[in-house]
């Protein structure tokens, strides 16, 4: 009889444990950062709770959450694609801010450009221009209000850069490094791009992987600031809503700032 109680038990915790496995489904520019929010969240609950995630250009994966893929929390590169699954239904409200992000250029190696230049750059014909894929990949979308804001600094300037645009990246259909490395690095070690388009943050974990490569500011003028946001999914457990808060508590953000991530707020 003890021997079927003691195996009763272990059962039920086991089924809570599972039960309280929450999914994180997060945009790709946050994969290091939010892994070790993840793991610091775990942590201070005690092994109560386990956190699976799943990253990926955030318009992906709102389409997948859309079409039934479970999860408990979204965080994505931008907030309209949270206010999307709010106003659906699927997404409790608020959107929150949790971490800003701005773009910066990333270049090949041997290509040494002047951040008073790179527009100059970007629209020479003989430069290959990558960025990443708008509606699918928030970083696209930036990119190409990066090169609306061209417009004023030389007319005629947002159609040839959206014309030359290459969309290397985010895309449903976009090719991937095989060797686990970064999307980014590869890209550009692969003569794939002469410049390409990317969140800061991108850009130096690109270049801590192959030092070869250069990152520049972009002007005041061209850049665009990135505000990402998070929402818990309906009629999730409050396990899903702790996670959601530990990410926007000083213990996560110190992680995202580590990583280069600027406050929400």
């Amino acid at each position: 009889m003890r021997a079927i109680i003691v195996a009763g038990l272990l059962m039920a915790s086991g089924a809570a444990a599972h039960a309280d496995t929450i999914r994180l489904h997060a945009a790709g520019s946050l994969k290091a950062a939010l892994t070790d929010v993840a793991r610091a969240f775990e942590k201070s609950s005690g092994g109560q709770h386990s956190v699976e995630t799943t990253f990926g250009a955030s318009g992906l994966l709102r389409e997948r959450i859309e079409n039934g893929e479970p999860t408990h929390v979204f965080a994505s590169a931008n907030t309209s694609h949270p206010k999307q699954l709010v106003d659906s239904g699927k997404a409790e409200e608020p959107v929150r801010v949790f971490a800003r992000n701005e773009l910066c250029a990333l270049t090949r190696g041997g290509l040494s450009v002047p951040s008073d230049k790179l527009l100059e750059t970007m629209l020479a014909p003989a430069t290959k221009l990558g960025t990443s894929t708008p509606k699918a990949d928030p970083a696209g979308d930036y990119a190409f209000a990066l090169f609306a804001k061209a417009e004023a600094l030389k007319t005629g300037s947002t159609a040839q850069l959206q014309a030359k645009a290459l969309q290397l990246t985010g895309g449903p259909n976009s090719p991937k490094p095989t060797d686990g490395r970064s999307v980014y690095a590869w890209v550009m070690t692969s003569g794939q791009a002469d410049v390409f388009l990317t969140y800061c943050t991108n850009a130096a974990l690109a270049k801590a992987e192959a030092p070869e490569l250069g990152i520049v500011d972009i002007p005041e003028e061209l850049n665009v600031g990135a505000s990402y946001g998070l929402v818990v999914i309906k009629g999730m457990s409050d396990a899903a809503r702790s996670l959601a808060d530990f990410i926007l508590a000083p213990s996560g953000q110190s992680i995202l700032a580590n990583y280069g991530f600027k406050p929400g707020g």
